[in-house]
């Protein structure tokens, strides 16, 4: 098999590896509506099928942090095992009933194997990382965020058999788990480490990666909610402003370009925190998707180019800071435990985001689409505070070759 051995080709099939396999996951988006339709699903079957992954993602990375396995396995094999169990167990779905406890619990499977993807390709990026820490996770984590903005893409235009994404999506990360092999670890290996399911406190007592995961916490807590609901919100925007024939249809496609342009952020942010510094880059992005999320209900029913321009600039912000906080965390852990810390600050923002992603509407009913998103900026807020608290440290000279 023909290696990737050259740093640039194999970041190239890292990244494709990766949203190739991840695509187990982004193929619950695109086909819960059609499942709904067809199936009857009530709306707690469709939360179920859909949350699942994210909660077998949360107990799979708490697993893996706590047995330091993004450590102590080789990484391509742990790559290849997680991608190719999860596309069997995504494709069992075209032969159970949706509405059996059957699905949900393959769904959950499907997200404990995504533990195995998602920070180990993170930890192998991390081994190619020589002065362009920020722009090689940002890389990846953009092209991610590409991946999670295409269903609504496809949802847009319509009509496609929920059965043949969901195949799809298993077949991309069978793809995946026979190419990863190819792509050489970087220069910065290091030895497996000794079994210790202590170190995981580390993240809490250690103040630098304290910090840096409160951050983290900070972004999360917006993130994901905003995402999960930015679909929703347009829609009811330009059903307010819009012929109802073509609300439904203009607000698919602001919400793929919403998330979408986050892409662009991830990758500029990376190239211009290696060269600013990780905390400057942070503190900017959550000072402006803070303020986007305290004002875009004000434009509720507005006119929709405007509606439409803040939202992007709170797509592109939202998520450009998310690959700095895991440069953050590699930069500033023991070297030889870099993916339990990865695989621990990942666990941790994702069982934060299961809160907000169910409070959003609780807030919609509560104080309407016009204040809904506002208690999101207390994320950034707080994320804000944090790494100004780690950019005044002595230990930020670790981060970006000395720039904070």
């Amino acid at each position: 098999m023909i290696q990737a051995t050259s740093k640039r080709a194999a970041m190239t099939v890292i990244a494709i590896c990766q949203v190739a396999a991840m695509a187990l996951w982004f193929s619950a988006s695109a086909i819960v509506p059609a499942l709904a339709a067809e199936f009857q699903l009530s709306r707690f079957a469709q939360a179920t099928f859909t949350s699942a992954v994210q909660v077998g993602f949360v107990v799979g990375c708490v697993v893996s942090a706590v047995y330091g396995l993004a450590d102590r396995l080789e990484l391509r094999r742990f790559f290849a095992a997680s991608a190719a169990v999860g596309a069997i167990a995504n494709a069992l779905l075209l032969v159970v009933d949706p509405r059996s406890l059957a699905a949900p619990q393959l769904r959950f499977v499907t997200g404990v194997c995504m533990a195995g993807v998602y920070p180990v390709g993170m930890k192998l990026a991390s081994t190619w990382a020589k002065g362009d820490m920020g722009l090689l996770v940002g890389i990846l984590v953009g092209a991610l965020t590409l991946g999670s903005a295409l269903p609504h893409l496809f949802n847009a235009f319509g009509g496609i058999n929920w059965r043949i994404p969901l195949a799809a999506a298993s077949a991309c990360a069978l793809g995946a788990a026979l190419l990863i092999g190819t792509a050489a670890v970087g220069p910065n290996r290091t030895a497996a480490p000794r079994f210790d399911p202590r170190y995981v406190q580390t993240a809490w007592r250690d103040v630098p990666l304290r910090l840096a995961n409160l951050g983290y916490l900070g972004h999360m807590w917006e993130l994901y909610a905003m995402w999960a609901w930015i679909g929703v919100f347009l829609n009811a925007s330009f059903a307010a402003s819009l012929p109802a024939a073509s609300a439904s249809t203009y607000a698919r496609l602001a919400t793929f370009a919403t998330i979408a342009a986050g892409a662009i952020g991830c990758v500029g942010a990376g190239y211009l925190a290696d060269r600013l510094g990780r905390t400057t880059l942070t503190i900017v992005a959550m000072a402006i998707s803070g303020s986007c999320a305290a004002s875009v209900g004000l434009l509720f029913g507005g006119p929709p180019w405007a509606v439409v321009a803040l939202c992007l600039l709170w797509g592109v912000t939202i998520v450009a800071d998310s690959a700095q906080f895991s440069a953050s965390i590699a930069e500033l852990s023991d070297p030889a435990r870099v993916g339990t810390m990865l695989t621990l600050q990942t666990a941790l923002g994702f069982t934060l985001t299961l809160a907000t992603i169910y409070l959003l509407p609780v807030w919609v009913d509560a104080i309407g689409w016009r204040y809904a998103f506002v208690p999101l900026s207390i994320g950034p807020a707080v994320g804000v505070w944090a790494m100004a608290r780690l950019r005044a440290r002595p230990e930020a000279a670790k981060l970006a070759g000395g720039r904070r």
